[in-house]
């Protein structure tokens, strides 16, 4: 049985199973904090060591004295009031918040739909609000309703109430009063002078000054042009949440310019919809396929996979493939190659990848300029290579120039001329040599890859086996400081088929601004090890030849 053929009421018993498990979660929570409250009841000397620790702890705060509200879970027979234990990646939010507001720098938080990112920043709020005098924190989103409504559950005004609701009382300002100190779209502390306001719509960020503001579904503020000049004169500290809208807003240019701290949240790292369900040997998720059953599959893309790129025509590799790699745990092969990417001094930098058989390598980095070929040298011995392989074009001739020079290389340094005719080479997916179908070598190259990857897919995905050999594992990068935009870059080349001859054309940039540099680099480091005979294209044989690559030195 595959996945797609998972049958629907083993994916319910699976989500049922599950939700029995949180509830004895819950359970031994809702006793601990029950008990912890009463321990402090009437102690007056103990609540005030507690708030103290509080004050410099946002973690204990959250995790011992915060409540969320979530209707749905009574269809599951779960309470709708829960205590809110942050998950790693929650706990992980909080502290980049506390580098943001300390480093006084912006950040982007793009996420899979429902991973509490609202909850998270508005809890972190709350902390500051009670313990933090003067502090001035900002909400704004697309709609006033989604920003303070009273009796609404998916305004943010209501949940910050509904957190203050369930603190105790010894906890809560002295002297604050609803009626006094919570009025639309404003909440003050009356003993330490802070504040959350709110704002929605092209007046988000034009009133008054806040220490941090959220600016909630980002990519869906109708002009974020004038927000975003409005708010520059507010804050030091703007926090831009959302799920993906596609590639055509500001969101998807900040997301991939370099200018912000960017923090992801996946659904794949919630352990609420993470768990597995063995299938003939094989792990499938099933929240995500019953995900995969009720929502569309541009809705499924864009706001569960993160998939920007999702309404857009053409990607050479889809972001639902690179995440299959991210996953596929494969060991390493025997044999090594890597690949540079060498650019000038402008805004792009240069890049170093090497793989392991399929297995990438955390060895990947980028830099600026053209490392020293001893750098170069020394971390090719380290992965293991055979080859080193580079487009020998343009700047990237300086490599050649430097390492051509060094006496008694431990791998074979190869340039690769991307603008040279394609190979002989006749692939599964078409009956035509690459010569016949592809514009350029870079073209099949990146065609290459792209096969790589969806046999990965195939694989991962229990739609059909493929041996090691013939897929790409990413896994090793998990973690990786560069592992956000390699994830994004690999899925940013775009393809057409162009010209009399309709060949496929690669269009490396796609909607982006910046060459993706780390993208090639894997690319070069999976290209074939050196010219051979045309023959029937095998993801698996990396001695593969592909017609005019370049020089061997």
């Amino acid at each position: 049985m595959d996945a797609l053929d998972l049958q629907p009421a083993l994916i319910e018993a699976a989500l049922k199973e599950q939700a029995a498990r949180k509830l004895g979660d819950y359970h031994a929570e809702i006793l601990r904090r029950a008990r912890f409250a009463m321990e402090l009841q009437g102690n007056h000397e103990r609540q005030r060591a507690v708030l103290l620790v509080l004050a410099a702890d946002p973690l204990s705060f959250i995790n011992d004295w915060v409540w969320t509200y979530d209707p749905r879970n009574i269809s599951r027979n779960l309470p709708p009031v829960v205590p809110f234990v942050l998950r790693p990646t929650q706990e992980r939010l909080v502290l980049w918040l506390q580098e943001r507001e300390s480093t006084q720098t912006h950040g982007l938080v793009e996420k899979s739909r429902d991973e509490g990112m609202s909850y998270v920043v508005l809890a972190y709020f709350l902390h500051r609000w009670l313990f933090t005098p003067g502090f001035a924190a900002g909400v704004g989103s697309r709609k006033e309703e989604y920003v303070d409504r009273k009796g609404d559950p998916k305004s943010l005004f209501w949940k910050f109430r509904d957190m203050i609701s369930h603190l105790p009382g010894w906890m809560m300002p002295a002297g604050f009063s609803p009626k006094l100190h919570d009025n639309h779209m404003r909440i003050l502390n009356p003993v330490n002078g802070a504040s959350l306001t709110g704002e929605a719509g092209d007046n988000i960020g034009r009133g008054g000054r806040t220490t941090m503001y959220l600016l909630d579904e980002w990519a869906f503020v109708d002009n974020p042009e004038s927000v975003n000049a409005a708010i520059s004169q507010n804050t030091n500290v703007v926090i831009k949440g959302s799920t993906p809208n596609g590639v055509g807003n500001v969101f998807y240019t900040e997301r991939f310019s370099g200018r912000f701290s960017v923090f992801t949240m996946r659904w794949q790292d919630n352990p609420d919809k993470n768990f597995t369900l063995d299938v003939g040997g094989q792990l499938a998720f099933p929240w995500y396929e019953k995900q995969k059953a009720n929502l569309d599959a541009l809705i499924l893309a864009q706001e569960v996979d993160i998939d920007y790129t999702a309404s857009v025509a053409g990607v050479v590799i889809p972001a639902k493939w690179v995440e299959a790699a991210f996953r596929l745990v494969l060991p390493r092969g025997t044999d090594g190659a890597a690949g540079v990417d060498v650019a000038d001094d402008g805004a792009d930098k240069s890049a170093y990848a090497a793989r392991q058989g399929p297995v990438v390598l955390p060895s990947l980095r980028q830099f600026k300029g053209l490392h020293r070929a001893s750098d170069l040298i020394e971390t090719g011995q380290a992965d293991g290579i055979t080859e080193l392989n580079y487009d020998k074009l343009g700047v990237g001739a300086s490599l050649t120039a430097t390492l051509a020079k060094v006496e008694g290389l431990p791998f074979t340094v190869r340039g690769i001329a991307n603008s040279h005719k394609p190979s002989s080479t006749v692939y599964p997916d078409a009956q035509a040599r690459a010569e016949e179908r592809f514009a350029n070598l870079a073209a099949e190259l990146w065609w290459r890859l792209r096969l790589r990857f969806k046999t990965t897919f195939e694989r991962e995905t229990l739609v059909k086996y493929h041996p090691d050999e013939e897929c790409i594992s990413l896994a090793e990068l998990r973690g990786h400081p560069l592992e956000s935009a390699v994830r994004a870059q690999l899925s940013q080349a775009t393809y057409e088929k162009a010209g009399v001859a309709d060949k496929i054309r690669v269009n490396k940039k796609g909607n982006g601004s910046a060459s993706p540099d780390l993208a090639e680099v894997i690319m070069y480091a999976f290209a074939p090890a050196a010219p051979a005979p045309a023959e029937v294209y095998d993801p698996g044989t990396v001695s593969m030849g592909f017609g005019e690559a370049g020089s061997t030195y």
